[in-house]
C-alpha cells in the first residue's frame, strides 16, 4: 500500500500532537475541532470498550480519560507508519493512576479524509482496568 501524501501526514501530525496536549492537560477542544461529523472511535477496555461514532460521544470519553488521569498522560512518540489514509503513532505513555505510577505502551492510529479525522483507535501494550 502506498505511504500517505504529505498533507495526510501533516494533517494526521496535528491530530497527534493536539491528543497528546488533551492526554496532558485535559484541554481535549483542539482535538475535537479537527473530528468530522461522523467520527469513529474504538478503544480496548472500560465503560467506552468497542467502536463508537460521533464527536459528542468522543468527548464524553475523552473527559472520562482525563478523569482517570488528573495529573495528566505523558506519550513519548517512538516510530510513525502509514498508509495512503491511515497514519500510526507508537508510544510509550507514563503518568499516575488513582496515585499509583503508569507506564504502557500503545499504537493509537487515526483516518484522514481531507483536513479532519475520520476515525482514531487505540491498541494498548497493557490493559488496566479502565472504567475503576
Amino acid at each position: 500500500m502506498p505511504e500517505a501524501s504529505a498533507h495526510t501526514r501533516q494533517v494526521a501530525e496535528t491530530a497527534f500532537h493536539a491528543f497528546a496536549q488533551g492526554l496532558a492537560t485535559g484541554a481535549w477542544e483542539p482535538f475535537l475541532a479537527l473530528l468530522r461529523d461522523d467520527f469513529q472511535f474504538w478503544f480496548p477496555a472500560g465503560p467506552f470498550k468497542g467502536w463508537h461514532q460521533g464527536r459528542d460521544t468522543a468527548r464524553a470519553f475523552l473527559t472520562q480519560v482525563s478523569l482517570k488521569f488528573p495529573e495528566g498522560l505523558h506519550l513519548d512518540c517512538q516510530q510513525v507508519t502509514s498508509n495512503a489514509t491511515t497514519v500510526v503513532f507508537e508510544v510509550r505513555s507514563h503518568g499516575t493512576v488513582q496515585g499509583q505510577p503508569y507506564e504502557n505502551q500503545a499504537a493509537i492510529s487515526f483516518d484522514i479524509q481531507g483536513d479532519q479525522v475520520s476515525a482514531y483507535r487505540e491498541y494498548l501494550g497493557v490493559i488496566f482496568r479502565f472504567g475503576e
